[in-house]
């Protein structure tokens, strides 16, 4: 039985070809995430809220092993900075447990979207799915397409 969620009921109403993997229940970094499923850590992407000086905060999707480089995010963005909050801001602002923060659960709720662009070098990419033990694997031009994303280079090797 495969977990059913908001972002599923979204993509099965959107007719998204997706495939929804179940993981363990607690919350799991990307790394993680990529060793449970089996598939390379650089296709498995996670999601860094960030915020502004002024605005709504930017949902960065970038690939697990690497973190979000904010001064090339802010540069991205033509914004002067960036900063990252706390886990607990983070979960705040979305709404959503840490591990489970994804850019298909925010649809809609005023948060821009960037996606790193190594994930152009790959169909398919993972996310999380809205909910901690839950990734969903879609073509990256779709979730491009859904989330309104913008594509740059906005993270760097740890």
């Amino acid at each position: 039985m495969s977990i059913t969620n908001n972002v599923t009921r979204f993509l099965d109403a959107r007719k998204v070809r997706y495939i929804a993997h179940e993981l363990p229940p607690e919350k799991l970094g990307a790394l993680e995430a990529a060793g449970f499923m089996g598939v390379p850590a650089e296709q498995v992407f996670k999601t860094i809220v960030t915020k502004r000086e002024k605005g709504r905060p930017v949902l960065a999707v970038i690939p697990g092993p690497r973190v979000v480089d904010l001064k090339l995010l802010a540069a991205f963005l033509g914004e002067k900075k960036m900063h990252l909050p706390t886990e607990r801001e983070a979960e705040q602002l979305t709404g959503l447990q840490a591990g489970g923060i994804s850019p298909l659960a925010l649809i809609n709720k005023g948060f821009q979207v960037v996606i790193d662009s190594a994930a152009e070098s790959f169909g398919e990419i993972y996310i999380s799915g809205g909910q901690r033990g839950l990734d969903i694997q879609v073509k990256t031009g779709d979730l491009v397409k859904l989330v309104n994303a913008r594509l740059g280079t906005i993270s760097r090797s740890e």
